[in-house]
């Protein structure tokens, strides 16, 4: 892989912490639903600092998209999120992994469990979905602080039939949602997931400690481990 030149072509804000960034990147070779890359921005005294990021839209010519969430006291995901202006540049490489995909072609249910914004590669396998009217199930658990750090409310909300979402507020709920806020319970995963016994492909995002009590408590319900696909980030800024 080689570091491509990108160039912002559209910023929005998704939450009040994070941003969607669209970039041009000619010579991008594709990606698929899933998958990270690596973002370099160097200084000019030379100084450079690099971080991974996941894509949240599925391949589209030379079109990359991101969805980045602000890290307190980092060094990339400021500078991306409030910094860089529509037509500068930063540098790209990828695509990365290939374990975190979704198979468009495989016919198993899918359920995706995000944490934050786990919801981001997720949401890639989702829009992969809804764009080529693809007719497999799947079901969305998101885990999220509050209804205004929810990423892409309004179109998850108008997502077509055979798109279930489910959320798991922790800290404070929408107004006449009755249930106390708490962290996600292997009783939510059971309610809302699939049942093991329907043998679907799961995939799991967010930070270390909640991907592994979410794995655990798949495998515990009879999931089989090779059908849960898991991917974490922390604070120096993996992937999502």
């Amino acid at each position: 892989m080689k570091w491509l030149v990108a160039t912002l072509t559209n910023k929005h804000r998704e939450t009040a912490t994070a941003s969607t960034l669209v970039f041009d990147v000619p010579g991008w070779p594709g990606h698929l639903p899933g998958q990270h890359l690596d973002v370099r921005l160097t200084a000019e005294d030379g100084y450079s600092a690099q971080r991974s990021y996941s894509m949240a839209h599925p391949s589209d010519g030379a079109t990359v998209v991101l969805t980045v969430q602000t890290v307190d006291d980092g060094e990339v995901s400021p500078y991306l999120t409030d910094t860089l202006q529509v037509g500068e540049q930063i540098e790209l490489r990828g695509p990365i992994g290939g374990w975190f995909v979704w198979d468009r072609a495989d016919p198993a249910p899918v359920l995706l469990v995000a944490g934050g914004s786990g919801v981001v590669p997720l949401m890639a396998m989702v829009r992969a979905r809804v764009s080529e009217e693809r007719q497999t199930p799947f079901r969305l658990i998101y885990s999220v602080r509050s209804p205004a750090e929810s990423m892409f409310a309004s179109e998850l909300r108008a997502l077509p039939g055979g798109i279930d979402v489910s959320y798991r507020y922790t800290r404070r709920n929408p107004e006449g949602l009755s249930t106390r806020p708490g962290r996600l319970s292997a009783a939510d995963i059971a309610a809302h997931g699939w049942p093991a016994d329907f043998a679907p492909r799961c995939f799991v995002c967010g930070p270390t400690g909640f991907v592994e009590a979410v794995a655990d408590a798949l495998v515990s319900m009879g999931h089989l481990p090779h059908r849960i696909k898991t991917e974490r980030f922390g604070p120096t800024g993996s992937s999502a």
